[in-house]
């Protein structure tokens, strides 16, 4: 009787410690759901939305989550919380966190989901308006400029820049967007380019985005390659230039803004403290002809390659690099071409030069 009595309090004592030592297995499951065998195959849906939304989704990157969305319905909701998409917006882009920023994502028609999938893949193929140099409908009052840059993963500069479109002196000059005044200059802890291996450094190591955002029309489009297509150092100043491009389709065939570069240029320069600092940020944008677009034709550009199709995210560095070598490519053969064609029309103008000559000296001889 008494080790009777010794085993049943043994028993409650190990299934009380059992207890104690972990929850029911319910508590992690959503209460609708019921708990299967555990040989049956579980889903994803047995997993508490809770869990899901707080310890899965916040640890994904946009295109990691925007695929998980795609899975099922019950995930497409899940996904489709706006903070989540808040929260990537500004982990990927901190320029975003700006006040005036953050109000413009959230006019757009699905908030930061929306942003995101307009400024993080590419723009492929611009949308045709007709004719090449009609202007599309509804041109932007205003665009603004996100920039970021970062050096080994480190963000060194971050800035959001508005320009106005609608002032004659905006489009008919050249249009260039400048984020540092001529004076200005923001450290960082890229070394001095007289150190060896400094380019190298920069083409692999210096990323940069720049997003473009048409607040009225609510479309954002990407216009950097992400990683330099370029490093260049000045021989006499001891300079770096930086260049970051996109090409954008003009829509036409044949003509100069066939295809557009859109070419973000960084110029860092050295310190007396051994660090470089950030002088230029600039952008341009030229056409196959090496001329630069005034801002009314580079409005026109990019309001083509806002409304244009989005490509895939995926490899999307060496999708802008490529595009950029093709672009250079043709504008290489289009110059060939032109070359030609005026050799061509020298030659034909000399030949009648000589003809009228000599027709003239006939005439004289036997007049």
């Amino acid at each position: 009787m008494q080790n009777a009595l010794l085993q049943t309090r043994k028993d409650s004592k190990t299934m009380a410690t059992t207890s104690s030592a972990s929850p029911p297995l319910s508590a992690l499951y959503s209460p609708a759901i019921t708990i299967v065998d555990q040989n049956n195959a579980s889903t994803i849906s047995t997993v508490h939305q809770d869990i899901i939304e707080t310890h899965i989704f916040t640890r994904l990157d946009g295109p990691t989550l925007a695929s998980a969305s795609c899975a099922s319905t019950h995930l497409h909701a899940l996904a489709s919380q706006e903070n989540l998409w808040t929260n990537i917006c500004h982990s990927t882009w901190p320029s975003t966190t700006s006040s005036r920023v953050r109000h413009v994502i959230s006019n757009f028609h699905n908030g930061p989901r929306s942003f995101f999938s307009d400024a993080f893949p590419l723009a492929i193929e611009p949308v045709s308006f007709g004719n090449s140099s009609e202007n599309p409908p509804d041109l932007p009052s205003e665009i603004i400029s996100a920039v970021d840059i970062y050096y080994k993963k480190e963000l060194i500069f971050s800035k959001v820049v508005e320009t106005e479109t609608v002032s004659a002196w905006f489009k008919c000059s050249p249009f260039r967007v400048d984020l540092l005044d001529p004076k200005e200059a923001v450290s960082t802890r890229i070394p001095n380019p007289d150190k060896d291996d400094t380019c190298r450094y920069l083409e692999e190591d210096m990323e940069l985005s720049w997003i473009m955002i048409d607040p009225i029309g609510k479309r954002a489009m990407n216009l950097s390659s992400q990683r330099p297509v370029n490093v260049h150092q000045h021989w006499l100043s001891g300079e770096v230039q930086v260049k970051f491009a996109s090409v954008v389709g003009g829509g036409g065939i044949g003509v100069a803004t066939e295809l557009v570069q859109c070419g973000v240029v960084v110029t860092c320069g050295g310190s007396a403290k051994g660090e470089m600092h950030v002088r230029e940020v600039s952008l341009q944008l030229e056409d196959m002809d090496g001329m630069y677009l005034n801002g009314k034709e580079s409005l026109v550009m990019l309001t083509r390659g806002m409304a244009g199709k989005r490509g895939r995210g995926k490899k999307r560095e060496s999708e802008r690099k490529k595009e950029v070598e093709e672009f250079l490519e043709r504008k290489r053969e289009r110059k060939e071409r032109k070359m030609r064609r005026e050799g061509t029309l020298d030659t034909l103008c000399v030949a009648f030069g000589v003809s009228a000559f000599a027709s003239s000296l006939l005439f004289l001889l036997f007049r």
